[in-house]
């Protein structure tokens, strides 16, 4: 076939396309705008309703009977940087870098081992005050304290469920160091909860249990949010 055969084509008309079909032309109709994620938004609703969420469960379990012979400094401190690592969590699990459109699963990781480990590592080492109220397990009676493991992280339910339906589709990659990030984060809370309820004042007990509340809800979120926020 010579090229002079090939131009002659041109002058052909085009063909009509084939119609699409009324089931593509169903799916087609029905597609509607998704509004944009609205990341600060959806932080402060995490925040609001976990915290919401965790004063009712200290409303259910009681505040510690020793509160009031305490230290202000150990309350307020403690408590402050339990909440500090709730909501610094919550942010880089939940809000991107400017101008990125996905989380900060990176530096989110990372905030779970530092919290994970520095939580743990300062009840372990820190000079803990104690009333004539407070309560000290030991080694002897250690494994009593497991309710404590417990109400940590059925505190830290709301952060974990409420972050993974915001970030739901948004996670094309890093699913489980962010899933990891909102682990901590409810863990963080779950340890803020135990402050103000827990008389316990051991080194065992605070850094092993209360601690490790924070390493469980990240390893769990790890394992479980991913796969529900696709």
């Amino acid at each position: 076939m010579s090229t002079d055969d090939l131009a002659g084509f041109s002058d052909l008309p085009v063909p009509a396309a084939p119609p699409i079909g009324t089931e593509l032309e169903g799916l087609l109709g029905a597609i509607a705008p998704v509004a944009p994620r609205r990341p600060l938004r959806q932080l402060a609703i995490l925040v609001g309703c976990s915290l919401v969420y965790g004063a009712g469960v200290l409303g259910v379990v009681t505040v510690r009977r020793d509160f009031a012979e305490l230290p202000w400094s150990w309350i307020v401190g403690v408590g402050l940087a339990w909440c500090v690592g709730f909501v610094g969590a919550a942010y880089l699990a939940t809000v991107p870098a400017r101008g990125q459109i996905i989380p900060r699963w990176r530096a989110g990781a990372l905030a779970a081992a530092v919290l994970a480990i520095g939580f743990m590592a300062f009840m372990l080492l820190a000079d803990i005050p104690s009333g004539p109220h407070s309560l000290q397990f030991g080694w002897p009676r250690f494994f009593q304290g497991h309710p404590c493991l417990e109400i940590g992280l059925a505190s830290a339910l709301v952060p974990v469920i409420a972050g993974a339906i915001f970030l739901r589709g948004a996670l094309p990659v890093g699913a489980r160091w962010t899933a990891a990030a909102l682990g901590a984060s409810g863990g963080c809370l779950g340890g803020f909860v135990l402050h103000l309820h827990c008389p316990v004042t051991d080194h065992q007990h605070l850094g092993l249990i209360h601690g490790s509340v924070v390493i469980v809800a990240a390893a769990l979120a790890a394992a479980i949010v991913p796969g529900r926020a696709r």
